[in-house]
């Protein structure tokens, strides 16, 4: 089964982020559990932890289906010691408030050399925060999120995603996020079923299926191999709706939240009950 839904605001609250989910018709969703700007937030008091949970037990959410991100200024592979140190607490944080919210999952962008050091290093500097923030931490798995790789962003290449796993001691607890317009814009062409069959059959080699924890089914404004990301509608840019149906219809992606973080939230309800029908489609069949 899919797991289908958006990115909802918490505003006023993170249960308020269920609600909105549930008013989509989503069975998933993703949320930021502080504001994804700044670097510090207020604890998650008791209240707000109880809201949260009950919300998802009364609208059905199990951890599962939720993928919270952290915040955009987290840089795990920062060349700077003092900001790299600053970026590891930041994600700690992240990952803890993740786990008191009864959550299990922690979608991240990995992290930026700055042209400062080389690629390798900067991964094993990721490798070596993803380590860092497992051991302080208990019950949430680290989600690699997939880049476009635009400026000095890694994370755009399926190796680079693989090289971090690499070097992470527990790998029970890491995996990917596979955003399908930053793979596009990153050279992985998705505009026909074919090529949806190579550019997967390219993460199975190099990845693994078995790391797959979650997607962002975004089109996207920016061109094929761009390294520029900007997404779009589904249907309204240069991948097509081609890929989104190819990804329903493909029981590899059951089971994980695919998010959609399109451009229009208007038409989300519209979106996801489109790519549900895409998977109904096929267990009519």
């Amino acid at each position: 089964m899919k797991f289908v839904g958006a990115h909802v605001s918490a505003s006023g609250g993170v249960d308020q982020a269920v609600i909105r989910a549930h008013e989509l018709n989503a069975t998933a969703f993703a949320l930021f559990t502080k504001n994804q700007r700044q670097w510090k937030a207020a604890p998650l008091s008791s209240e707000v932890i109880d809201k949260f949970k009950s919300a998802c037990a009364q609208y059905h959410y199990q951890p599962a289906q939720i993928l919270p991100h952290d915040s955009y200024l987290i840089n795990l592979g920062h060349p700077v010691e003092e900001a790299l140190e600053k970026s590891r607490d930041a994600f700690i944080d992240e990952l803890e408030r993740c786990s008191e919210l009864g959550l299990t999952l922690l979608n991240f962008h990995p992290g930026s050399h700055l042209m400062q050091i080389d690629e390798d290093k900067c991964l094993a500097r990721i490798a070596e925060s993803i380590n860092i923030a497992l051991d302080k931490t208990q019950g949430v798995t680290a989600v690699i999120e997939n880049t476009a790789g635009q400026g000095s962003n890694l994370g755009f290449r399926f190796e680079h995603l693989a090289a971090i796993i690499d070097g992470v001691e527990d790998k029970s607890r890491v995996g990917v996020c596979i955003d399908t317009c930053h793979a596009f814009a990153a050279g992985y062409d998705l505009r026909t079923e074919e090529e949806c069959s190579k550019t997967f059959a390219h993460f199975e080699r190099i990845v693994g299926f078995n790391y797959l924890r979650g997607m962002h089914l975004n089109d996207a404004k920016s061109a094929f191999d761009s390294r520029v990301d900007r997404h779009h509608s589904l249907g309204e840019g240069n991948i097509g709706k081609t890929a989104f149906s190819w990804i329903m219809r493909d029981p590899r992606f059951d089971g994980i939240p695919l998010i959609l973080e399109t451009v229009n939230p208007d038409i989300w309800a519209e979106e996801i009950a489109w790519l549900k029908e895409q998977e109904s489609a096929v267990q009519a069949a």
